[in-house]
């Protein structure tokens, strides 16, 4: 440890009266305190602006390591030296040579050298000025909240990439496209605003790093699905520096969005960590206690359900600790109004690594805790591991990614579905899933597309994944990708296949907003966006995954739909119900609150339900009497809805149901251009090939 200095006597007696885990700044010095109860020693690492160390021995009192240093504050680089046996066989890897960031850290400066041997543990070289360094950030105001939380039937959420969203935006000045100022410029968020989207959810913003690996190739980790610290911004989406500067510029974004009545939902990675595999780099967490924090074989290697080569173990509760501290954290002092917890299912295996969706402790502290009980939980209910498909058991207080909705969606559209009974349960909100648990339809977060996989206009242009650019011969990516071409692989100068293709993204973006739970779409499948066939853009820092804000101009057909889908559905509560439906009359005389249209005119029979080929549909939502009531305690009324699709490729002749459901209708949506603006009761309506038709009853 090159220009460092011993100083142990240099430590104060802290001022506080209880361990608080990181860095807590003082008016004259700092407390640093850090959770190893199976090291030995633990140094301070003090790191100066010309890269000299400061080494000072930290006090060990029970588990914790702890110390006061007068004169140090915000700004302040460092790190830590744990010291204790090496003996990976039994789980232990402890190197004092390896300089560690504090998972409490606040803010992190400096990049990760992929180059350097000494980043391993395998090497007995200082890993300074090679590894990323805590930053001791001060106490400051949390954002304004929100002024009206947005309630889950209201909510429409917005997936996008912080950096991706405004790279290429115009109107962002060029110091501020990328970052967290460039996302709260004016003209993003009016463009989100007119959009109709209430939440945006950004793909990971704590601080991470690209895999050695990735980097091998040239290539970085984009998506961000490599946290290497749980409480810190992602320094680079930063225009105003890396020493604290990225969490006010954080706090000023998360602001922004709250004065304009859009929420900021965090997609979280807490289920592995960047360090990677047994033989992956040094950089925190394995240094400070591996045993603790990683799940482990028996052999001391790496139990991985990720496919990363990690997997955080919040079996333990110190690392639950961890876990809840960061959540909360981010609520009460960044502002943010909810989470995506990737690879959730990882969360709840317990310490034999086995999946427990009724008894883990941390579904229970997280019910349980008064502030996360104020702000939106979704779960991806997946992964990798034994047993790891886990959708529509999560159970209250959470909501999940429904895969299932996204699957039968796409299949009903691309006509290779069974049927339509599956997706009578995904438009009507999943009750098969998740209306046995107490839960209500918002726990659908129904979706199409996400981050990961084909964007929507290449889902209806590419029958398979081209991912050439990624470097891995074509091996990376799902080839489960539920896709349609229309005809032709690719782009294309042909009308009629364009035509085709304009009209299957309307169909699925209607089925989207139209159905019952809550709407999640991928940014720029309002208006075209494309990867090219990329099915695997994570690592495509480049016009392969950022937003083109020519697109908007060029596919305002497509921008407009999306805008008065989304309007139809903020008007209307019969188009986003907060019950499930019972098939009966929720006042008496009523109509049924939900009733099946056959293409016939009357109700679906069970010969219908169970006819393979039938990809013709009616849902009529009776909006007479919702079961719901508004803020002055009267019972909610609406419009009558029928909604009719033809997923088949030949014309459909479906009748109206008679004058005993409404007299006549209204064509207030219909993604064929038919020009039919009336329907009056009882009549056969023309259904064009592939089309998606929306009547209001008058």
């Amino acid at each position: 440890m090159t220009e460092a200095t011993a100083a142990p006597n240099e430590l104060g007696p802290s001022p506080d009266q209880d361990l608080r885990l990181g860095p807590v700044v003082h008016a004259d010095g700092t407390t640093f305190t850090l959770w190893a109860p199976a090291a030995e020693r633990v140094e301070l690492t003090l790191i100066a602006d010309d890269g000299s160390q400061r080494n000072l021995d930290l006090l060990h009192t029970g588990e914790y390591w702890t110390g006061f240093v007068p004169e140090v504050g915000h700004g302040q680089r460092y790190g830590y030296r744990v010291h204790g046996p090496f003996d990976p066989s039994h789980g232990l890897r402890f190197n004092p040579s390896k300089l560690l960031l504090d998972p409490y850290a606040l803010a992190v400066d400096g990049s990760l050298d992929f180059a350097s041997p000494l980043i391993y543990d395998s090497s007995d070289g200082d890993s300074a000025g090679h590894v990323p360094l805590g930053v001791v950030v001060a106490g400051s105001e949390a954002p304004p909240p929100i002024s009206r939380p947005v309630p889950w039937t209201e909510t429409v959420i917005y997936e996008l990439h912080t950096k991706g969203f405004t790279k290429l935006h115009p109107d962002v000045p060029q110091h501020q496209r990328g970052t967290y100022a460039g996302l709260a410029h004016p003209s993003v968020i009016d463009y989100l605003v007119e959009l109709g989207v209430t939440s945006v959810e950004l793909l990971p913003i704590h601080h991470f790093v690209t895999e050695p690996a990735i980097a091998a190739r040239g290539l970085p980790n984009y998506w961000g699905y490599n946290s290497l610290n749980y409480f810190a911004p992602h320094a680079p989406y930063s225009s105003s520096g890396s020493t604290g500067e990225q969490v006010a510029e954080f706090k000023a974004m998360v602001a922004a969005f709250h004065a304009a009545g859009i929420e900021v939902i965090l997609d979280v990675v807490y289920n592995h960590t960047a360090e990677g595999g047994f033989d992956g780099p040094t950089l925190s967490f394995r240094g400070i206690d591996n045993r603790a924090y990683y799940r482990l074989t028996q052999q001391g290697t790496m139990y991985d359900v990720t496919g990363t080569g990690n997997s955080v173990d919040t079996s333990h509760p110190q690392v639950r600790r961890l876990v809840m501290d960061s959540l909360r954290y981010w609520v009460e002092e960044m502002g943010v109004d909810g989470f995506r917890f990737d690879l959730a299912v990882t969360l709840i295996r317990n310490e034999n690594h086995e999946v427990d969706t009724v008894n883990h402790p941390f579904l229970a502290e997280v019910a349980a805790d008064p502030v996360l009980g104020r702000v939106k939980l979704i779960s991806e209910p997946w992964d990798l591991g034994n047993f790891g498909y886990q959708v529509g058991n999560f159970g209250t207080p959470w909501s999940e990614w429904n895969g299932k909705f996204r699957d039968s969606v796409r299949d009903v559209w691309r006509t290779s579905s069974n049927g339509v009974q599956d997706l009578a349960y995904r438009l009507s909100g999943s009750s098969d899933l998740y209306g046995d648990d107490g839960r209500y339809p918002y726990a659908s977060i129904n979706f199409v597309t996400a981050h990961d996989g084909f964007t929507l206009r290449d889902l209806v242009s590419y029958n398979h994944k081209h991912n050439e650019a990624n470097l891995e011969d074509n091996r990376d990516g799902t080839d489960d990708n539920r896709s349609w071409n229309c005809g032709v692989e690719g782009e294309t100068d042909d009308p009629n296949v364009i035509a085709l293709r304009k009209r299957q993204m309307a169909n699925l973006m209607s089925t989207l907003v139209l159905s019952t739970g809550v709407p999640m779409i991928t940014a720029g499948d309002e208006c075209g966006r494309t990867q090219h066939g990329n099915n695997n853009a994570y690592c495509q820092d480049n016009e392969i995954s950022w937003f083109d804000w020519t697109l908007p101009a060029t596919w305002s057909d497509h921008l407009e739909l999306t805008k008065k889908l989304l309007a139809l559905r903020a008007a209307h509560p019969a188009l986003r119900q907060w019950h499930y439906f019972s098939g009966q009359p929720v006042v008496p005389g009523g109509r049924k609150d939900l009733s099946w249209i056959a293409p016939h005119g009357g109700e679906m029979t069970e010969a219908d339900w169970f006819d393979g080929n039938l990809r013709t549909l009616g849902m009529f939502l009776a909006g007479d009497a919702l079961r719901g009531f508004d803020v002055e305690g009267n019972r909610q009324t609406d419009n009558s809805f029928l909604l009719a699709l033809n997923a088949t490729a030949e014309p459909r002749e479906v009748r109206v149901p008679d004058a005993s459901w409404a007299p006549e209708y209204e064509v207030v949506m219909d993604t064929s251009h038919s020009g039919v603006t009336e329907v009056e009761a009882n009549a056969i309506v023309p259904l064009a090939p592939r089309c998606l038709v929306l009547l209001r009853a008058l």
